[in-house]
């Protein structure tokens, strides 16, 4: 008959064994769930400090990634090209407005979508002035509007914005200027108004008592895709699990963001310049849930209409195999 000390010693063995099977995702765990078994269990994401990326940053805190099996480390860009340049060397994912992203691709860069980032809501971009007179997107016949860059999306809304309210395109006046500029080029009048998105759009509201002229997610931009991630296509052949595994983190990261706004202005303070007075006034869109290729194409649409592609871009073509449908 065992001894006790015999009887503890076994039953300590089982444990560890079944500890042991758990960890490696052979044995359940006390949930029911299997680890799923990835190609690697660490990615390298290219992020900017802006409203879009909020989900990512809460996903850290929380611990959504690690509970996963993913250790994610975001890195903070200078510019979206320079993340988009950064894929398959430091980079696995990096974040991007898909206008950015579509160029790229007309381009040459073999790219895959990994999911969609941010929607544009009511006044998460807007044209923005500090003219008491400028009342309506059309009351200029030729106006000086500043956008943070002369080929993304501002442009491109914006173009759609003043078009629909009559202004001719061959006299809109874009100036490329970075977004903490805008606000004294307002005040000095050398523009009309400007572009902007979150957190820009309340900081000058609160600094300068700037007004918007429109919102540029209206009419023909309305619920206007903005941006999202993706990996090279490259990686994505040699990685579909852990990608996988990604876009289902990162869903239940987005569908957070959505159930609690207050969260998203919450965290903006600790990764982007604006204090918690200014964030808990700033507007926030709508973060998507999965990849869409009917919302997506819209915006491949809009840059074919406007010139910025050489060809239709078919967007699906773009997309994971099994996504989208």
């Amino acid at each position: 008959m065992p001894t006790p000390a015999r009887v503890l010693r076994r039953t300590a063995a089982l444990f560890a064994c079944a500890a042991t099977l758990t960890a490696c995702g052979l044995f359940p765990d006390s949930g029911g769930n299997a680890a799923p078994e990835v190609e690697r269990t660490t990615l390298r994401i290219g992020i900017l400090p802006v409203v879009d990326v909020a989900p990512l940053k809460l996903a850290l805190n929380d611990k959504l990634f690690e509970k996963a099996g993913l250790q994610v480390q975001l890195v903070t860009l200078n510019s979206e090209s320079e993340g988009i340049k950064q894929l398959d060397t430091t980079l696995d994912i990096t974040w991007a407005s898909h206008v950015n992203l579509f160029r790229a691709v007309s381009e040459g860069t073999q790219l895959q979508l990994q999911g969609e980032a941010y929607q544009a809501g009511a006044n998460t971009m807007a044209l923005v002035t500090a003219d008491p007179e400028y009342d309506s997107p059309g009351k200029i016949a030729s106006p000086r509007v500043a956008v943070n860059s002369l080929t993304d999306v501002g442009a491109l809304t914006t173009k759609a914005t003043l078009k629909t309210a009559g202004v001719e395109k061959q006299r809109m006046q874009l100036r490329e200027m970075p977004f903490d500029q805008m606000t004294a080029a307002m005040q000095a009048r050398q523009i009309d108004a400007a572009w902007m998105v979150e957190p820009y759009i309340t900081k000058a509201q609160r600094t300068i008592g700037a007004r918007i002229v429109s919102d540029t997610a209206v009419g023909p931009t309305k619920d206007f895709p903005l941006s999202g991630y993706a990996s090279s296509k490259k990686f994505a052949e040699g990685n579909p699990k852990t990608l996988s595994l990604f876009r289902s983190v990162l869903r239940d990261a987005q569908q957070a963001a959505t159930n609690n706004k207050l969260s998203v202005q919450d965290v903006l303070t600790s990764y982007v310049d604006v204090d918690q007075q200014t964030a808990a006034l700033v507007s926030v869109g709508t973060y998507p849930l999965s990849l869409n290729p009917v919302r997506l194409q819209r915006v491949a649409d809009m840059m074919d209409t406007e010139d910025e592609l050489p060809q239709r871009l078919d967007v699906g073509s773009l997309l994971p195999p099994g996504t989208g449908n």
